[in-house]
């Protein structure tokens, strides 16, 4: 397993990151004991990064469990400041003091550290985070005296959806150590001027939906039904028809195995490698899904030109959070 070091820090973190959001059972119902293992494999086999967050369930109540079962060097561990507004203020700008009134990061933080059971957090983030907010308030305040108090050693966001350019000012403001978004094969638009913001100002990245919610995996088919509990539930059909999304997927078939062993290793190793990009985070409540990723990225690195055809000749953009978010106005 390779590591990268958190810019701010130098601490030494892996390039593949244990995604817990899957401990919330939105992906489908599993053991708790199951998840408890798959996430103690991952730290034995050297992953070191854990994210979660206050509005995944459980989450963080497992993760804590798992880590007083683990007896070797402590991950990073990093989790997400719950907000308070609506579903319609995760998918358009809200009022801060609505998302996160005075004394609820600071509150939602304290949860947080009961339930995993730890002093202090090494990555705490604002789960939504809107320009409009500009760089400065109330919310960043309390931020930063949670990193004064000890309780916190670095504070970032995570971008609501797709538009990772959104966050530029606030890399820019120097206030903040980490930002975590969307990078994938079909969306690669943070490398275009995210990531080299972040590298240009010491901030660490953290990638998601790295395989599209398990579309780049290759397993999905139009046959494939999601129950309407499942996060995935209508994500791959209501932006574009599924047969357009799945000859998307074909086209990258021409790459394996020459170039990586399964479609899942070539979406994990395109996002793994370029320089700027931290960690990466997949869901690995799963121990089979934790094997397949760990063996992916001990695969050798894409060639560079492999890599460009990847992120500029198979751009797919769309949205796919829209169908989570307006599903009532279509």
């Amino acid at each position: 397993m390779r590591h990268n070091p958190f810019p701010r820090s130098g601490q030494p973190v892996s390039e593949l990151g244990f995604g817990a959001m899957g401990f919330a059972g939105w992906f489908g119902e599993q053991q708790e004991s199951e998840w408890i293992d798959s996430l103690l494999y991952a730290l034995e086999q050297g992953v070191s990064f854990v994210d979660t967050a206050r509005a995944y369930g459980d989450s963080e109540r497992v993760v804590g469990k798992a880590l007083q079962q683990w007896s070797g060097t402590r991950p990073f561990v990093a989790t997400k400041v719950e907000q308070l507004a609506g579903q319609t203020g995760w998918g358009t700008p809200v009022d801060p003091k609505l998302a996160h009134p005075p004394g609820h990061i600071r509150a939602s933080a304290e949860r947080s550290l009961t339930e995993l059971g730890l002093d202090y957090v090494d990555l705490i983030q604002l789960h939504i985070w809107w320009p409009t907010w500009g760089v400065r308030g109330h919310w960043m305040d309390e931020l930063q005296q949670l990193k004064q108090d000890g309780l916190v050693r670095h504070i970032g966001i995570s971008i609501p959806d797709h538009r990772s350019d959104m966050a530029l000012p606030l890399v820019e403001s120097g206030l903040i150590d980490s930002v975590q978004t969307i990078i994938n094969i079909f969306d690669p638009i943070a490398l275009d001027n995210l990531v080299p913001a972040c590298q240009q100002n010491g901030v660490a990245v953290v990638a998601r939906c790295v395989l599209d919610e398990g579309g780049l995996t290759g397993t999905l088919t139009e046959d494939t039904v999601f129950a309407e509990d499942d996060f995935r539930y209508g994500y791959f059909d209501d932006i574009v028809p599924r047969s357009v999304y799945l000859e998307k997927v074909d086209a990258l078939r021409e790459y394996v195995p020459r170039y990586a062993s399964s479609l899942a290793a070539l979406a994990l190793k395109f996002v793994t490698q370029p320089a700027g990009v931290t960690t990466a985070i997949t869901s690995m409540h799963v121990r089979e899904f934790c094997q397949a990723n760990i063996a992916a990225v001990g695969e050798p690195e894409l060639p560079a030109e492999i890599h460009d055809l990847l992120r500029f000749k198979h751009r797919f953009i769309k949205n796919f959070n829209e169908t989570k978010i307006f599903r009532e106005y279509r």
